[in-house]
């Protein structure tokens, strides 16, 4: 369905500009959001099973290296013996050590491929269900947004929220593995160096939680910016033949030159405040590492009688502070446990600062996956079934926004086989009337009939294919000629399409082409005209035996001897059917039984072109104008 003239402009919504979410009025908490984002991974349990797996096991691994080059040093003799070694020990601790680092390399390699594998799965069943929902969503959700912000959120923030699934999270689960271990083993080393960390650690926290707080609007802003400019690229993408026609080139650069500096202003702005969490963190390990350095290099002197004797009285007061003996393999091995333990705090500092990216883009995600979808069809609706046409709206109030009333106490009567004709100046609420009868809208008071029986107590499946619909902007998808025109009807024979074609006036153009009904078209039918376009999608519409039909503007684009040829062939087709013809063209609908005639949402008149005509009325007024134009 074409967007509708009457409904709002494609726009950001206004709660967004507030700093609400986007699409959908549900609030996530960063755990919500956790949360979700881990029954992601829950999908995939055996990948995600066999990736903490290969993850601990590699991260074990590696952290066995220190200890075992401790155990190396140790083995170098000091005192009456010094500069002797127990080569056994040496040997046996490098090559434990060339062991244990191939194993946990290869395991990383695995880990990767595995990641990679799993990132495809959780990639494929995010944009599945963005999709799914998509499908779902009433016609008044696409009215509000921006086809380019709704494209952003099924591209980049599922890349960047599935980078974050794939990569952030395992990341801090293997920190949180390198953490342990290295805290565990500090302590079976020197118990009272680890008191130096029970100060900086605090201080890291603290600092990241502030930063991360402030930071996350900034990448909130950032995914809103890039929406934008994807938005208005899309719709200069759409209409560059008529920027061109206009000369508007250089308005159009100066525009996208301004969306494209904010956005990027709102990148750099998230990412600089982002990237300060590491250097930042990085700074106060390093003070951590310094304070390890200076109390162990202490600690291993007091433990030493000749290093005690010559430190004085103040070595005196260490040695009894430190009365774990500290040897020179075992301070080796708890300052690299220390700056194991240091550096996974400072990858964190950072994945917390991409987290906060992965955050605001899962809003946008999940805003839009969880907007409401068409209202569902009430428990009891019943399946519309031999359709005899009779359509009737009586006292229907409508609009699209609460304060602007677009329809005002509207009534109208087709009968079966009928057609009726709605004429009016842009604005009058023409195609709102289609939009109501398809019930791609509510109404706001009154009722909408088929046969008797209320639309909103139908399925709106069954109402829908009582109707076929020719819109004025035409829509064809890739694909076979073939298929576009038997897209309503799948398990139609190549001769139903060629009689709906031959029957549209396309068939002889259909059959001059190389491939025929096989050609196949592209970039919604970019290489053909426009009135060819609308030629198929008439044939579109004749290929279905729907009881009821509707033409919106559906001779716009072609010719005025074509249309006069596909007029002659419709009224036979239409022949037995209720038929709903919005025109501008006057002289098309001269035949009609019914002529609605529509001024601001209200019907000023109604009856036949003979009898309006008559009147001198507000019809009588279009219809010369026309003519008088032309």
């Amino acid at each position: 369905m074409a967007k509708n003239q009457n409904a709002p402009t494609a726009r950001i919504d206004s709660a967004y500009e507030e700093g609400k979410l986007p699409f959908s009025t549900v609030k996530h908490s960063k755990g919500t959001l956790l949360l979700r984002l881990w029954r992601y991974l829950g999908k995939n349990r055996l990948l995600l099973a066999l990736a903490l797996i290969l993850s601990v096991t590699s991260s074990l691994l590696s952290l066995y290296g220190p200890k075992l080059s401790g155990q190396a040093i140790n083995a170098i003799k000091f005192g009456e013996d010094s500069g002797s070694m127990d080569f056994s020990v040496i040997y046996r601790s490098v090559i434990l050590m060339c062991v244990f680092y191939v194993l946990s390399s290869i395991l990383v390699y695995l880990l990767n491929a595995v990641m990679i594998r799993l990132s495809k799965k959780i990639s494929k069943q995010m944009r599945k269900d963005i999709f799914e929902n998509l499908a779902a969503l009433p016609v008044s959700f696409f009215d509000r947004y921006q086809t380019g912000n709704i494209i952003s959120v099924v591209t980049y923030d599922v890349d960047t929220v599935n980078q974050s699934l794939s990569n952030d999270l395992l990341q801090i689960l293997q920190s949180v593995v390198t953490v342990t271990v290295s805290f565990g083993m500090m302590i079976s080393i020197a118990p009272k160096l680890v008191l130096i960390f029970c100060f900086t650690v605090p201080a890291t926290a603290v600092f990241t939680r502030w930063l991360a707080n402030r930071v996350r609007p900034m990448f909130r802003n950032r995914s809103r910016k890039l929406g934008e400019l994807n938005g208005f690229v899309e719709e200069m993408i759409s209409g560059q033949k008529t920027i061109r026609a206009y000369g508007r080139e250089d308005a159009v650069l100066e525009k996208f030159d301004e969306k494209n500096k904010i956005a990027v202003d709102a990148y750099t702005e998230a990412e600089a405040n982002g990237t300060i969490t590491g250097p930042c963190v990085m700074f106060i390990n390093n003070i951590s590492l310094t304070l390890v350095c200076v109390f162990g290099a202490l600690l291993f002197m007091s433990s030493q009688n000749a290093a005690a004797a010559a430190v004085g009285s103040a070595a005196g007061i260490w040695n009894s502070f430190f009365n774990k003996p500290l040897l020179l393999g075992d301070l080796s091995s708890f300052v690299q446990y220390s700056r194991k333990f240091s550096g996974p705090i400072n990858e964190v500092a950072n994945i917390i600062a991409e987290l906060q990216s992965a955050f605001a883009a899962a809003e946008r995600v999940f805003g839009l996956i969880d907007a409401e979808p068409e209202k569902a069809d009430s428990p009891d609706a019943e399946v519309l079934e031999d359709v005899k046409g009779r359509v009737e709206l009586s006292h229907v109030d409508f609009s699209y926004e609460p304060d602007k009333p677009i329809i005002r106490d509207f009534s109208m009567l087709a009968k079966p086989g009928s057609l009726t004709a709605i004429v009016g100046p842009t604005g009058a609420g023409k195609t709102t009337i289609i939009n109501l009868l398809m019930r791609f809208y509510d109404v706001g008071a009154g009722s909408v009939t088929v046969d008797g029986k209320d639309i909103r107590d139908l399925t709106r499946d069954s109402l829908r294919k009582a109707y076929t619909m020719v819109l004025q902007d035409t829509w064809l998808f890739h694909g076979t000629i073939f298929e576009n025109i038997a897209y309503g009807k799948p398990d139609a024979k190549l001769e139903d399409v060629v009689k709906a074609a031959k029957a549209a006036r396309i068939h002889s153009y259909i059959s001059r082409l190389p491939d025929g009904y096989d050609t196949v078209l592209s970039d919604n039918g970019t290489s053909i005209s426009k009135g060819q376009k609308q030629l198929l999608t008439i044939a579109r519409a004749m290929l279905l035996d729907a009881h009821m039909l509707i033409l919106d503007e559906a001779t716009s684009n072609v010719d005025t001897r074509t249309e006069q040829q596909i007029q002659a062939a419709m009224r036979e087709l239409m022949k037995g059917k209720t038929c709903f013809v919005i025109a501008h063209r006057l002289s098309t609908i001269q035949r009609a039984d019914n002529i609605l005639v529509m001024r601001g949402g209200e019907v000023v008149e109604q009856g036949t072109h003979e009898q309006l005509m008559a009147q001198r009325g507000f019809y009588h007024e279009l219809y010369q104008a026309q003519f008088e134009t032309a």
